[in-house]
């Protein structure tokens, strides 16, 4: 394993000063509220992601409390059971799997004073279930990772792991993540976007757009929801006859789209992690081809497992380049805590930023703990140092 952090070039906070710190105002273990689930399609990756966490989480230092968001999106008490979490036989976790018995529901605080949770149940006086230092938000997808949750924690001042209201609505969403891009001098690949009352009240104006966009750029094309991850909802389109299809299935996950050329090169992936004194980049990663995907799409990633390169091979330069991309990327969106940024390296040696991901997967095969392993963060020290920079995060205007 390549590691950047040794004797002579240590970490920004080595380990033994974390572990002297005080743990919390009260000098209690902190209490930290793993929550996951959630409404959108990412459903599942973010139950196998929060399964990963909470094996990995140090419960001599922490108390943990987790809460699932179920499919219509009522939060829950869940098993504290890892095994439970995971994808196993091709088949997809789900809170309603491992949520308590009952319709009982978790409710946050919303006075800023307190930072009570409560259990509420039909018929049932309310369980006060004791106060929460953090948030681990570990929802992907819309109705968590876009700011909603974020926005919820800032109201109840709690605080949280990752990017504030702003970087992760704009994070969630392609089209307006590519507009800060380009306003920073990030080097982004063509687009163009369909807003949901284009397709509806004039789907022949749009599809017109669209292949006058593939006129300039060439087939095939990529159709995607503006606001979605982890591959869902993506096509791969040839030519004008597969064009309602990709769009449509685009418009089951969001109904606005974007589409992207396609760009020849190689897809690389860098990790940003926030330290005391800055965001630092990984070592960056590379997605090779998968024969049996037409691009890395869920199943690829997911289901089928497809291998990462970790370090990605190139040269010094490159590594360089990507790494200073990453971190200009991180800023431009004004991030916090972590990200993961993923580029085109094209055949011309210049790299393109295709998305920054502000709550990146940390399932098992996920490349963002991979790329931190491989520079010298091991995953149960990934987690600590996510918490520990939340808990010394003010909430509120910062």
């Amino acid at each position: 394993m390549s590691s950047e952090f040794t004797s002579q070039n240590p970490p920004p906070a080595d380990r033994a000063g974390l572990a002297g710190r005080p743990r919390s105002a009260g000098g209690h273990r902190p209490r930290v509220a793993v929550v996951f689930g959630g409404r959108s399609s990412e459903h599942a990756i973010s139950v196998v992601t929060a399964g990963a966490v909470l094996r990995a989480i140090d419960r001599t230092r922490y108390d943990v409390l987790p809460i699932g968001i179920t499919g219509d999106g009522r939060w829950a008490l869940t098993a504290d059971d890892p095994e439970r979490m995971a994808i196993t036989d091709r088949r997809l976790p789900s809170v309603e799997q491992i949520a308590e018995p009952g319709q009982g529901t978790v409710l946050m605080p919303v006075d800023a004073g307190r930072q009570e949770v409560v259990y509420s149940e039909s018929g049932s006086v309310p369980k006060d279930l004791g106060e929460v230092d953090v948030v681990l938000p570990l929802l992907h997808g819309p109705y968590g990772e876009d700011g909603t949750l974020q926005g919820l924690l800032e109201l109840s001042g709690v605080p949280y792991v990752g990017a504030g209201v702003l970087a992760s609505a704009v994070g969630m969403d392609k089209e307006y993540m590519k507009r800060l891009f380009t306003s920073y001098g990030l080097p982004v690949g063509p687009y163009t976007v369909i807003r949901p009352r284009e397709w509806e009240r004039d789907p022949a104006g749009a599809r017109r757009r669209i292949t006058d966009f593939a006129a300039e750029h060439g087939w095939p094309l990529f159709v995607k929801p503006a606001r979605a991850g982890s591959s869902m909802g993506i096509s791969r389109v040839t030519g004008p006859e597969d064009l309602d299809a990709a769009v449509e299935e685009a418009r089951r996950h969001d109904p606005k789209i974007v589409v992207e050329s396609l760009l020849t090169g190689r897809e690389i992936e860098c990790g940003v992690l926030e330290f005391e004194e800055g965001p630092r980049a990984s070592l960056p990663a590379e997605i090779p081809p998968v024969s049996a995907h037409s691009f890395y799409d869920f199943e690829a990633k997911y289901i089928d497992s497809a291998e990462g390169i970790v370090p990605a091979p190139l040269t010094e330069e490159q590594t360089a380049r990507v790494r200073e991309l990453a971190v200009s990327a991180f800023d431009a969106l004004s991030c916090e805590g972590l990200a993961r940024a993923d580029f085109f390296l094209l055949e011309n040696g210049e790299f393109v930023i295709n998305e920054i991901n502000t709550m990146p997967g940390f399932t098992p095969i996920s490349m963002f703990p991979r790329m931190w392993e491989a520079t010298g963060v091991p995953y149960p020290e990934l987690v600590d140092r996510l918490i520990q920079a939340a808990l010394r995060r003010p909430t509120g205007l910062r």
